[in-house]
C-alpha cells in the first residue's frame, strides 16, 4: 500500500519573495503572516518578500521567515487537495524543518512553535556571534575518509565535526573558523568532488552551540506538547517519538548533535513511505531524497 510522507526544509533555503505569492493570493497563508507580525513584532513579510538578502539570511530572522513559508505552502496543498495531507503516513523536517514538521504533526500550535523558533534564530546567531566557526560541505567522499581527515585537521581545544549526513557522498562539518579552512584545504587534496564554505553564522549543530541551548530550553519548556498525530521522525536518532517530553528533549538536544537525515530518509522508505512532498521554498530535500533512492517520487509545494 503507497504510503506519502511530508518534508520540510531548514535553514539555507530561503529566497527573498518566498511567501509573496501564496500572500497575495491565498487567505490562510496572508492569515499565518499577519499572526506571525503580532508575536514577532516585527513584519515578517516584509523580510521575506523585499529583503535586503542580508537581512533575510541573518539566522534570526530566516528560521521564523522559513518556518512560516513553509506553512503558508501548507496551506496551499490544502486548499487545492486536501485529501493529500489527510493521507500523509509520516513527516521530517530538516534541522529547523522538524518545528514544521511537529506543528503539522499536531505537537506544537503555529503560536507556540514560532515563539520557540524565534527564540532558536537569536540564540543560535548570538552563540554563533561569540565564536569565529563555520560550516563546509564536503561532496564526493565517503564518511569513514572525511572523519579521518576531521580527527587529522582538529586542532587542540577546537571544535570540528560532522554535523549534517545529507545523502551518500554529502556531508557538512560544523566547527572552528580555523579547522574549518584546514578541513577544507585537505578535502580538497584528498580528492573531494567538491568543497564549498557555507554561507551561515557559524558552527550549527556542535557544542559551540551550547550557550543556544540554555536559551531554547527555557523557550521548549514554556511551550505546550502534545501527542503527534502521526511518526515525525527526529533529526538526533533518525526515529519517531511519541512521548511529548521525549521530543522536547530531542529538540534540545538537536541544536547540538548532528543531523542525520539520510537515516531519516531511510526509515520513511523502509516504512513503507513511497511517494514524499517537499513542503516550502526550494529543491534541495528533493535532491537529497533522489541520491538515496533514484526510483523515489517527490513533489514539490513551493512558495
Amino acid at each position: 500500500m503507497s504510503q506519502t510522507a511530508f518534508l520540510f526544509p531548514g535553514q539555507g533555503a530561503q529566497t527573498v519573495g518566498m511567501g509573496r505569492e501564496l500572500y497575495e493570493s491565498l487567505p490562510a497563508a496572508r492569515d499565518l503572516f499577519d499572526r506571525a507580525a503580532e508575536i514577532l513584532a516585527y513584519d515578517l513579510a516584509e523580510v521575506c518578500f523585499n529583503g535586503p538578502s542580508e537581512k533575510l539570511n541573518a539566522t534570526d530572522h530566516s528560521q521564523p521567515g522559513l518556518f512560516v513559508s513553509s506553512l503558508a505552502a501548507l496551506e496551499s496543498l490544502r486548499a487545492e487537495t486536501p485529501q493529500i495531507l489527510e493521507d500523509c503516513s509520516a513527516t521530517a523536517g530538516l534541522s529547523l524543518g522538524e518545528y514544521t514538521a511537529l506543528v503539522f504533526a499536531g505537537v506544537l500550535e503555529f503560536e507556540a512553535a514560532l515563539r520557540v523558533v524565534q527564540e532558536r534564530g537569536l540564540a543560535m546567531q548570538a552563540a554563533a556571534e561569540a565564536v569565529a566557526s563555520g560550516m563546509v560541505s564536503v561532496l564526493g567522499m565517503e564518511l569513514a575518509q572525511l572523519q579521518e581527515l576531521i580527527d587529522q585537521q582538529r586542532g587542540p581545544n577546537e571544535t570540528l565535526q560532522i554535523a549534517n549526513l545529507l545523502c551518500p557522498g554529502n556531508l557538512i562539518v560544523s566547527g572552528d573558523q580555523a579547522a574549518c579552512q584546514r578541513l577544507a584545504e585537505a578535502a580538497t587534496e584528498a580528492g573531494a568532488m567538491k568543497v564549498l564554505p557555507l554561507a551561515v553564522a557559524g558552527a550549527f549543530h556542535t557544542p559551540i552551540m551550547q550557550p543556544a541551548v540554555d536559551r531554547l530550553t527555557t523557550s521548549l519548556q514554556e511551550a505546550s506538547f502534545q501527542t503527534p498525530r502521526i511518526p515525525v521522525i527526529s533529526n538526533v536518532d533518525a526515529q519517531p517519538h511519541q512521548d511529548p517530553e521525549e521530543i522536547r528533549e530531542l529538540l534540545i538536544q538537536q541544536v547540538v548533535s548532528p543531523v542525520l537525515w539520510e537515516d531519516s530518509m531511510k526509515y520513511l522508505l523502509n516504512i513503507g513511505c513511497d511517494h514524499f512532498f517537499e513542503i516550502g521554498p526550494g529543491r534541495v530535500l528533493r535532491g537529497l531524497l533522489r541520491r538515496i533512492d533514484r526510483k523515489v517520487n517527490c513533489d514539490n509545494i513551493t512558495c
